[in-house]
């Protein structure tokens, strides 16, 4: 994978990755997180290429970040606390919903061997798409389109991930679901809480709820079945 490091200067370099280096360690490993692989991977990928310029000064901050739209980037400790849920070994194809700022893509990125991910807004699925070029993962497929529905052409996942709260689990998702696949997603309206789903190989379903949560509504498809 060639990675290749968009840099404004060098020393404003430097004073996000020390940033970087300070969120991981306060936010993610002090906080509990425990997978190394994604600790690896939040300690690379430079969070604050993926937010507007002028909230720049808030991307390594320990809450959400606005990216335009209405949406946010997900507060560090979530993205980490969902992303080891996952257990990903590095061999996955997932599907992510809610692709936003891109900054998920790009952790999936290195921690799984293909990416599918979905935007509903086509300015950000344009942004996205453009900073994953830049860094170089090849892995990455974005497509503008209603999640609700996932991806069929690519199904199965043995992965999914959800950045975006519906009312209900959407059934697509769990249909395009591998057997013996985990996805992870945020649930309701007002008090969400984070849904983990495991479908046996057997293809029976099991549900956990993790962590309450706060996460932007799903929109499109998912707004008329709610």
């Amino acid at each position: 994978m060639n990675w290749q490091w968009w840099e404004e200067n060098p020393s404003s370099e430097a004073e996000y990755a020390a940033k970087r280096l300070r969120m991981v360690n306060a936010q993610i490993e002090r906080r509990g997180i425990r997978d190394r692989r994604v600790i690896e991977a939040m300690r690379a990928v430079p969070r604050h290429l993926f937010v507007p310029e002028r909230f720049r000064f808030m991307a390594y901050d320990d809450s959400p970040v606005p990216i335009g739209f209405e949406q946010t980037i997900s507060q560090p400790y979530i993205v980490a606390y969902m992303l080891q849920s996952l257990k990903l070994t590095g061999i996955e194809k997932v599907l992510e919903i809610g692709t936003g700022s891109g900054y998920q893509s790009a952790l999936l990125a290195r921690l799984s061997e293909k990416v599918y991910t979905i935007e509903i807004i086509q300015e950000l699925a344009t942004r996205a798409e453009a900073m994953i070029d830049q860094l170089g993962l090849s892995n990455v497929k974005i497509q503008c389109g209603d999640g609700y529905l996932g991806w069929p052409k690519a199904a199965p996942f043995d992965r999914v991930v959800v950045s975006a709260a519906p009312g209900q689990v959407p059934h697509p998702l769990v249909e395009q679901l591998q057997s013996g696949g985990r996805m992870i997603l945020p649930l309701g309206d007002f008090d969400q809480q984070l849904l983990l789903i495991h479908k046996t190989a057997t293809n029976k379903i099991f549900r956990r709820k993790l962590v309450p949560v706060k996460f932007v509504p799903m929109t499109g498809l998912a707004e008329k079945i709610n």
